[in-house]
């Protein structure tokens, strides 16, 4: 019986020279793609602040400006007169984001352990790739916001970080106490009402729900917006809520490795207030929930999610590498909000 030829399903345009490479590049894809749909679905903290993308070089700058003002005018007064009170001293400075070493979540998967895997296991592995560095970029961003709820002000004269001291995190009464006083204090920072959010705790989520003290965040006739049954409290005060377990809760400012290396250190001495740190690490054991504006922080992204895989011969196996490259900074101090407890 002669040979055939065979619909190859992993060759791109039935074109191959027979490599492993060429016989299985559409079966890479489906890793890749799992990767990138796992990252979205546990990153939360992306769409909560500002993102810039560069396609080259290792800084990106953020120009933050102060305000005017305004004055009542006397009639035959020079208004360029430098010794009149109507001309503007605008007072400006710069934040400058460092892109940081690459991230990467990486595997090995055997070829024979494969061939005897009864389940798809790229899948799996996949998952935990993707989740592994949407943990390490929300951590990062977390640990940000707090330094940036301990800044002083980036413009002389301008509103610092807040922090909100003495909170009772432990009832519904006093979340949603500390609920209100985050969007009196962005208030009273002149920060836009939309775009606030804030990220508590699953246990301080559910408390918003359970507790029966706080059945005005879920009665539609007071305009809650809760659902008992779907398990939901999406808005108290104006700030949209979220929940994650990634919320900081140690002292790290000693830990000089990890996120202490960053090429980005929001908590040392060049940021007055910030407190003592390094990198991203700082100390968070009295941080309780975090809350922010939009506006609040920025990523400059080099690199974007990607993926590379090897077939190793010597190996006999794939790895599987999974990376970026990003760096993030404080870039309006009085729009980030620690809570503490009391």
């Amino acid at each position: 019986m002669s040979d055939t030829t065979p619909s190859r399903v992993g060759v791109i345009n039935g074109t191959s020279d027979g490599s492993f490479a060429q016989d299985n590049a559409l079966f890479l894809k489906v890793f890749s793609g799992e990767i990138l749909t796992t990252f979205e679905e546990a990153n939360i903290m992306k769409d909560l602040h500002t993102v810039r993308t560069i396609s080259s070089g290792k800084t990106a700058q953020f120009p933050a400006t102060g305000v005017a003002t305004a004055s009542y005018h006397s009639a035959g007064e020079n208004i360029a007169d430098s010794g009149n009170p109507y001309l503007s001293d605008i007072k400006k400075n710069e934040i400058t984001v460092n892109i940081d070493d690459v991230l990467l979540a990486s595997t090995f998967l055997a070829n024979i352990d494969e061939l005897k895997t009864h389940y798809d296991v790229r899948s799996i592995y996949a998952q935990e790739l993707g989740k592994a560095l949407a943990k390490r970029f929300d951590i990062a961003v977390m640990k940000t916001l707090v330094a940036g709820a301990r800044q002083n002000a980036t413009i002389t004269g301008g509103n610092g970080g807040v922090q909100v001291t003495g909170a009772t995190l432990n009832t519904g009464t006093g979340l949603l106490d500390a609920l209100f006083e985050v969007a009196q204090k962005l208030d009273e920072n002149d920060i836009p009402a939309e775009d606030r959010f804030a990220v508590l705790t699953p246990a301080q989520y559910y408390k918003l729900i359970s507790d029966p003290s706080t059945n005005i965040a879920l009665n539609r006739d007071f305009g809650g917006e809760g659902s008992v049954a779907q398990g939901s409290v999406p808005m108290v005060a104006g700030i949209k809520l979220f929940k994650s377990t990634h919320i900081p809760s140690a002292d790290l400012s000693a830990v000089a490795t990890g996120d202490g290396a960053s090429n980005n250190d929001v908590f040392d001495k060049n940021h007055a207030g910030a407190g003592n740190g390094s990198g991203y690490n700082g100390d968070f054991s009295s941080t309780g929930f975090l809350a922010g504006h939009k506006a609040a922080l920025g990523t400059v992204k080099l690199l974007d999610l990607a993926t590379e895989s090897e077939y190793q011969i010597e190996r006999q196996g794939t790895l599987f590498v999974a990376k970026y490259a990003m760096g993030h900074g404080v870039i309006r101090p009085e729009a980030c909000v620690e809570v503490q407890p009391a």
